[in-house]
């Protein structure tokens, strides 16, 4: 046993930089399996992801929609407004 303390003693340097999440020792507590935490990350963060891609691409549609109707209604101000910006795309 003492060797094997020993070993532990030895080796402790290459783990000093290593940062355990807390959550991850909330799950040890709850009796769950700590590998669960990853998997739960990496789920909230695909659902966060598709939550943002959802918005920029309401954020574009609106954009798009907006564009349109400014055409209509200032058709002179909007092509100034697309020449300063370097955008001269016909609009869609």
């Amino acid at each position: 046993m003492v060797q094997g303390l020993q070993e532990v003693d030895k080796l402790k340097t290459q783990v000093q930089d290593v940062h355990v999440p807390l959550e991850v020792f909330d799950y040890i507590d709850q009796g769950r399996n700590p590998q669960l935490y990853t998997k739960d990350c990496i789920e909230k963060a695909l659902a966060k992801n598709e939550q943002v891609k959802g918005k920029i691409d309401a954020y574009r549609k609106f954009k798009a929609h907006l564009l349109v109707e400014l055409n209509t209604v200032f058709p002179n101000e909007l092509s100034k407004y697309r020449a300063i910006r370097g955008d001269e795309r016909a609009l869609t």
